[in-house]
């Protein structure tokens, strides 16, 4: 398997979040507080509200799509890394309506809680997850290397 790294489960953390938090925002403040700089994330729940994006190409960038409703969230994938110093969250999210229609993409700020989300973060350890600026995709890339 081409750039295979191995790491080891460091922690696991267990969070549920509230009536109007923001799901990207919160993620990103628990990484910050937490210290974790490389994770793997899961999360389910109910929203609000869902805002998520759709990759077109470097050059037209995220088609947005906003869904304001009472929703499920199905699920919630994706991983915490570090880009220019900071935790970078990259995740998708599948919801799912009343009448059973679902819709997926790119998780944005804009995703709200509503009653609750349960958030579990995986902590890597042994290697470091990063994230930098492809110009040709016009995407930030994910680099495994060993800590």
């Amino acid at each position: 398997m081409r750039g295979m790294k191995e790491g080891k489960i460091e922690g696991v953390h267990v969070f549920r979040l509230g009536e109007g938090a923001d799901v990207l925002k919160e993620i990103l403040r628990i990484a910050r507080e937490e210290g974790i700089r490389s994770g793997i994330l899961m999360a389910i729940g109910a929203l609000r509200s869902a805002r998520f994006g759709f990759y077109v190409s470097a050059e037209e960038g995220y088609k947005i799509v906003e869904l304001k409703r009472h929703l499920e969230l199905l699920s919630c994938t994706g991983n915490i890394a570090v880009s220019e110093g900071e935790p970078l969250v990259h995740a998708h999210i599948v919801v799912g309506d009343e009448e059973g229609h679902t819709y997926g993409g790119h998780l944005m700020e804009g995703t709200v809680v509503s009653p609750t989300v349960e958030l579990h973060i995986l902590e890597i350890g042994g290697l470091s997850l990063t994230r930098h600026f492809d110009a040709k995709t016009g995407l930030k890339l994910l680099s495994v290397e060993p800590e």
